[in-house]
């Protein structure tokens, strides 16, 4: 009996997983997901790309957030009316931050190795 072309086996890194599952969920709990995917992956380099990032990116929306509340602390103390770019501007930024990590779980899973600017040459020379 004849059988037809065998499909290779799926590619595994060295979690046991499918590299852009393992990807994906590097960015899903934020730094916490990638700082165990990143310690745990020892050969895949996209694996420990995307973790790398998600650290990296989960470190720069702290301080950005941080920074800008600060920021507008200050004005608003100074001036009341700033209270309401207060209101507008913190809202806003956390959106962003929740479409850009769902953007780069999505260009994980589909096997992208989308690079941030600044970020992503970092996180790739520590991969």
């Amino acid at each position: 009996m004849e059988q037809g072309p065998v499909a290779p086996p799926p590619q595994t890194s060295s979690t046991g997983m499918d590299p852009k599952i393992a990807a994906l969920l590097s960015y899903l709990f934020g730094w916490v997901s990638g700082l165990i995917f990143f310690l745990i992956e020892k050969e895949d380099k996209y694996v420990r790309f995307h973790a790398m990032q998600s650290i990296l990116l989960s470190v720069a929306c702290i301080v950005i957030m941080i920074a800008s509340n600060i920021i507008l602390g200050i004005l608003t103390a100074i001036v009341d009316i700033f209270g309401l770019l207060f209101l507008v501007v913190s809202p806003l930024l956390s959106i962003g931050f929740l479409i850009l990590w769902i953007m780069l779980m999505v260009k994980a899973y589909s096997g992208e190795k989308w690079k941030l600017p600044i970020i992503g040459d970092m996180a790739e020379r520590y991969a």
